[in-house]
């Protein structure tokens, strides 16, 4: 007798960056696709692991995260965004940013609750609310300059809405949120009782002299906000999957009911690794401008290509609109750049629920100057 399998993803394939990266790979082509750096790791962070792994730290770790690093990020958050916060009782140590949005889920969303979030938007935030019986509800961002249109927003709220998801520095559009976008967002939740999950783990890629909006400076939203960050994308090691979660007592406590039983704990040595590396602020507040010159260096490679950038102020993506190259689909786009022309990018529409299509690709900057040199010289022969 046969299976008889229902899907609780019937309309989820596989992610478009497996797809992008494995075509990559079959065609030979520069990965642009999935974000990831192809530089080395600081050989110091290296070296911490390395040393902690001889001096035996190399079983579980308490559950929520090891007490020494969950207070240097206590001590980091107030340095950063002047919040407060509890080391032991309002922090999580995950196995990455996208297990933090997954148990946080988990934990808050009951059956039929809606969660409203924003397209394009990374593929995990809709499964992660399906499986867990919730309802997403997708509002599209304004194409111009894919902002929020809080008029929408306010539309959408009914007795079902439970969370807002938002993401700012934005993947994949590299948007951000604005100071009085974080007011507004403010002034909706306390009036309707929300949670906010708030993924800024791009928090410290932020470009053009602008300042990080955080859920966490601003005390109504922080009170209800769940914000998530990885160590991953802030030291160049995406392979760690290494991140954590900031939230109210009252929200951790639940969040961390979940957890325990999706990883329980996080790997000892790199925990210790970072609480060591994290003490130096020089590790970590100039990566906006390391990073701004990764994106200026890659804007100067595709001067005089018909691929025109949109304004990119935070995250390592650069979007490039080919409406003046060709009418395909930017899926057939990306995969005719990849086989044709040997550089792998991810189309847009694939962060859309609707399939929304404005001719745009978005290709990874977090690469070194010789890989955006490769990347150029093929992008300026259009």
């Amino acid at each position: 007798m046969s299976l008889n399998l229902t899907s609780r993803l019937p309309n989820t394939g596989t992610s478009i960056f497996t797809i992008m990266s494995r075509m990559a790979v079959e065609e030979g082509a520069i990965n642009l696709s999935q974000g990831f750096p192809d530089f080395p790791v600081s050989p110091k962070l290296i070296d911490l692991i390395h040393q902690n792994m001889l001096a035996g730290h190399n079983q579980y770790a308490p559950m929520p995260g090891l007490p020494v690093l969950k207070n240097v990020i206590a001590e980091v958050v107030m340095k950063t965004y002047q919040r407060p916060t509890d080391g032991e009782s309002e922090i999580i140590v995950t196995a990455g940013g996208t297990e933090a949005l997954f148990s946080t889920i988990a934990a808050l969303i009951h059956a039929n609750d809606e969660v409203i979030m924003f397209d394009p938007s990374y593929d995990s935030y809709a499964p992660a609310v399906v499986l867990n019986g919730g309802i997403p509800v997708q509002i599209n961002l304004n194409s111009s300059d894919f902002s929020i249109d809080w008029d929408v927003v306010r539309s959408k709220i009914n007795f079902r809405t439970k969370m807002i998801m938002i993401n700012t520095p934005h993947n994949p559009t590299g948007a951000v949120l604005k100071e009085s976008d974080l007011k507004t967002l403010e002034e909706i939740v306390l009036k309707h009782g929300l949670i906010i999950l708030s993924d800024e783990v791009y928090e410290r890629l932020i470009y053009d002299q602008l300042v990080h909006q955080s859920v966490l400076r601003y005390p109504g939203l922080a009170s209800q906000s769940v914000a998530v960050f990885s160590f991953g994308k802030t030291f160049h090691a995406t392979g760690w999957k290494v991140g954590y979660t900031v939230a109210p007592e009252s929200l951790t406590k639940e969040i961390r009911k979940a957890h325990q039983f999706i990883t329980f704990s996080v790997n000892t040595p790199v925990q210790m690794a970072l609480s060591e590396y994290m003490k130096d602020p020089d590790h970590y507040i100039h990566l906006g401008e390391f990073f701004q010159k990764k994106r200026d260096f890659f804007l100067e490679q595709i001067k005089g290509s018909s691929f025109k950038p949109l304004p990119c102020h935070g995250s390592y993506f650069q979007l490039l609109s080919y409406k003046g190259i060709s009418n395909k689909s930017d899926t057939m786009m990306a995969e005719w750049m990849t086989r044709e022309h040997k550089l792998a990018s991810i189309p847009i529409s694939a962060f859309y629920k609707d399939g929304s299509d404005h001719h745009l690709l978005r290709f990874c900057f977090a690469k070194s100057e010789s890989t955006l040199q490769r990347a150029g010289e093929i992008l300026r022969k259009f």
